[in-house]
Formats: C-alpha cells, structure tokens, sequence
C-alpha cells in the first residue's frame, strides 16, 4: 500500500499536548496518509482545556469526554487505549498516530506494532525515551512547529554517521551503490525519532551531504550516497603494499605497519570506502598477499 493510501487513527492525550501544536500534527499525519479517526480526550469540564475548544472545531477532532475521577490520575489514558484497541479491532486502519508526551502510551504502541499497525508517535521534547523507541516513528512536536529544542533526547550525529557508514559498507561489500531512499528508510526504521529537522535541514539529501565523511553524486536521474573519495586506486595500493613488504625481506611482521604506511602516504585513507569494515579482509582480497597471524608475506 502506498503512503497517500494509509489509513491513520489521531489519537491526541489533551492532558499531556498543547494546542498549539494541532497544525503541524495534521500536517505529517497528511504526510503519511489519510486521517480516518480523529479523536481527542479528555476532562472537558476542566476550564484549562478551553484553549482546544476552536482547534477542535476548526480540524473536525471529535471530542471523547473523560472525567477526572481521581485527583492526580490520568484518566485520560484508560479511555485512549480502549478506544485503539476498538479501532484496532474493527480493521478500518492501517496505523495509528498516538500524540502525547506520557510514557503510560509505550505499551499500547508496542501491542500496535505486534498486530502489523505502523504507529506514528508525536509528543514534546519530555518524551520518555520508551515511548519514543516504542513507535515505527516519533516525531517531537518542538521541531515540527520549528522551535528551539536541545538535542538532549535526539539520536545523536554520531550514531547516524555510524549507521551510514554500516549500509554503505554492507552495499560496498555487495558491489551495489546506496541509493538516498534506501539510506532514510533504515535510519527512520532504526531510530524512530530521527528527522532532519532535528539537525536543521529540510531536506535528507542536504543532510547527508553535511556529514564530513560522505558526498552525494547523482547518476543518471538517481542520488546515490558514497564515501568521500582518496582518489586512490586498489592497483596503487597493491603497489604499495607490495613495495613495502619487499623491502622488509619479504614479509611485515605486523600489519599495522601496512595501515601506517598507508595512511602516511595517503591520509584520507580507508578500508571502508573499498567496501571492507576489517584491515586484514582487504589485505587478503589482494591475490598477491597471503596472512598467517598477523604476518603479511608475498605468495
């Protein structure tokens, strides 16, 4: 099924999101499919739950009435997880979009997910991290409505370099290029709060570009993403390589003194961008070298 063609259920915890933020909810809901539910709950008798009064009107959110029972409980909770569990089960949907900031949502976004719903998180930057990790995707509504957010509970630059990194060695080793799509589908799947809103781009390809380690070329009508070039070949590597063992009497007794040299004749130098993530793979994918231990002999 296509993405225009997902049926969403917007499920919104009045007590734990602002109004302010309904705009920029419905606009990545639309983003991903077609709204079918639109409920929203709460204690409507409580007057500091005026401001959604318009808001609801205005996107034609149904409001489900839920008392305060007990000061100090959420109510609000028990009403939510039943109504998905009755959606659910009814089978008109094919996901649901969970909007708050409470962690007591984690469990009914797992059980979501069990049953083959794709589940759209939404929720301020508070979030509890289960939550988040809890969803197919979270989307932290500071950033959608593009206001200043600390990167405190963001996936980190880091983790997302590494994560490139690991497909564009994978589909190296594979002798395939990585494909744009193919790079955002895996990070939106392995971490579900990643956008690249959080980092201050519109657009992924713009993103991808901004990492140190990776450029992005175009082929054809195609973006592909790739390692940043040494510009130098396997054959003048294996020259190298094949000098240096020849002049320490046929053979280096450790490897990393290949590594070193190479790096000293060509800092930019990295297995990873020949399709290899270990020294001693690439050495080996070499027919002129044979490895016993860590000793590295001409055959």
């Amino acid at each position: 099924m296509e993405k225009a063609e997902r049926r969403f259920a917007v499920l919104i915890d009045a007590d734990n999101v602002s109004p302010k933020y309904i705009k920029y909810i419905m606009d990545e809901v639309s983003d991903m499919g077609i709204a079918t539910y639109k409920r929203i709950y709460g204690d409507w008798t409580d007057t500091t739950k005026r401001g959604w009064k318009e808001v609801m009107l205005e996107w034609s959110i149904n409001p489900i009435q839920q008392y305060s029972y007990t000061f100090g409980k959420n109510a609000t909770d028990s009403a939510m997880i039943i109504d998905a569990m009755d959606i659910l089960y009814s089978g008109n949907v094919e996901g649901f979009c969970l909007v708050s900031s409470d962690s007591d949502f984690t469990k009914l976004a797992q059980r979501l997910r069990e049953d083959g719903m794709f589940v759209l998180g939404m929720g301020e930057k508070k979030t509890p991290t289960p939550f988040v990790k809890a969803c197919d995707t979270f989307k932290i509504l500071e950033v959608i409505a593009s206001e200043e957010i600390t990167k405190e509970q963001i996936t980190s630059l880091e983790d997302i370099e590494g994560a490139v990194d690991k497909i564009i060695t994978e589909n190296n080793s594979l002798g395939k290029p990585t494909g744009i799509a193919e790079v955002g589908s895996v990070l939106a799947k392995k971490f579900s709060d990643f956008d690249v809103r959080n980092f201050g781009y519109s657009k992924l390809s713009t993103f991808l570009e901004s990492l140190k380690d990776f450029e992005v070329a175009k082929k054809g009508t195609a973006y592909f993403i790739q390692d940043v070039k040494t510009g130098v070949t396997r054959k003048e590597l294996e020259d190298l390589i094949t000098r240096q063992v020849q002049e320490n009497g046929g053979k280096i007794d450790n490897m990393s003194q290949i590594y070193e040299e190479l790096k000293r004749v060509h800092p930019n130098f990295h297995i990873k961008q020949y399709g290899y993530s270990r020294f001693s793979s690439f050495i080996r994918s070499f027919s002129k070298f044979r490895i016993e231990e860590n000793v590295v002999r001409l055959k």
